[in-house]
């Protein structure tokens, strides 16, 4: 079937309720600013209340080319020992789209010059697939192959993380979603289509190079067993403790391309006590780049209180 909407590319993709071919869950540039949503563990670990919000626009260009929209809450409880937290995720594919809600606790361990969380998540997700959103070059409804109407379903599931942080450096390891759920969306009694496991590893390091200026590399790890290998390497610099400007690697892409999936511009602020911006550009550096227009992402943080320092915000350097 071939549609006027949506570009070749994501006639496979529409067709599956996620993303089958690799990595299944979403990816975000800016991960620094999203930690609670790979590692659970990572709840409370700032001296506050932090509400984040995040938008992702990928593949710009293409029709039905992947959207995400996210909130996240979490804050530590109880003299620095317990973390919550909690989010809701939005994201389409074509006329595919899924609603994810999760809820965290962290249980957090004085360990070393710093502090582990030890964390358990809790989601439930709704996948849908709209077939009435499709146009085609000939009727649709009389291909029986094509569902007439939406088609849902909901897939709860849990997960576990690490997450130990210092003033100076972090490490993390996760594995989000354990349950392998079927996700079929009509046939119920054929396993074609599960929920794979995905295992993140995180890690982030800040170095003084002068007065004003700090270095901070970090990287995101992924790994989904039987698919290609994938990870984000991040460098940024620290001016004055407020802006940050850097440069990320994404590998990963198409088997036949070595050059990897994306390189991308990370710039954020810290633009009031308790605001902190950030926006990324993502230049894809597979086949896609011919079609596409790259990839924009907004991250938006608002923190209540601050480091046991004095100081009234929370800034990017701080794990």
């Amino acid at each position: 079937m071939k549609t006027n909407r949506i570009p070749f590319p994501f006639l496979i993709i529409w067709a599956l309720p996620l993303y089958l071919l690799a990595q299944q869950e979403e990816q975000y540039t800016q991960f620094m600013f999203y930690k609670l949503g790979f590692n659970p563990g990572y709840a409370g670990s700032q001296d506050g209340i932090a509400i984040s919000a995040l938008v992702r626009s990928q593949w710009m260009g293409f029709e039905g080319a992947p959207q995400t929209q996210l909130l996240t809450f979490n804050m530590p409880l109880l003299n620095d020992r317990i973390g919550v937290g909690a989010s809701v995720l939005r994201q389409t594919i074509g006329v595919t789209s899924y609603y994810t809600a999760e809820g965290v606790y962290a249980y957090r361990i004085p360990l070393g010059r710093g502090t582990l969380g030890m964390g358990l998540q809790g989601s439930v997700r709704l996948l849908r697939v709209n077939y009435t959103d499709l146009e085609g070059t000939q009727p649709i409804d009389i291909d029986n192959a094509v569902p007439g109407a939406m088609q849902s379903k909901y897939v709860p599931n849990f997960g576990f993380g690490a997450y130990y942080s210092t003033e100076r450096y972090y490490l993390g390891l996760s594995a989000p979603r354990l349950l392998q759920n079927n996700i079929n969306l009509a046939d119920e009694q054929n396993l074609i289509n599960r929920e794979r496991r995905h295992y993140y590893f995180m890690g982030g390091l800040l170095l003084p190079l002068g007065e004003n200026v700090e270095f901070q590399p970090q990287m995101l790890l992924k790994y989904v067993p039987a698919t290609p290998f994938d990870g984000d390497v991040n460098f940024n610099l620290v001016f004055v403790e407020k802006y940050t400007a850097g440069l990320s690697y994404r590998i990963g892409g198409a088997k036949n391309n070595n050059a990897g999936e994306a390189i991308s511009l990370l710039l954020a602020a810290q633009i009031t006590d308790h605001i902190l911006l950030g926006m990324a550009y993502d230049a894809t550096l597979t086949e896609l780049r011919h079609f596409s227009n790259g990839t924009v992402e907004v991250a938006l943080r608002y923190s209540v209180g601050g480091r046991s320092t004095g100081k009234g915000y929370v800034n990017p350097r701080f794990f």
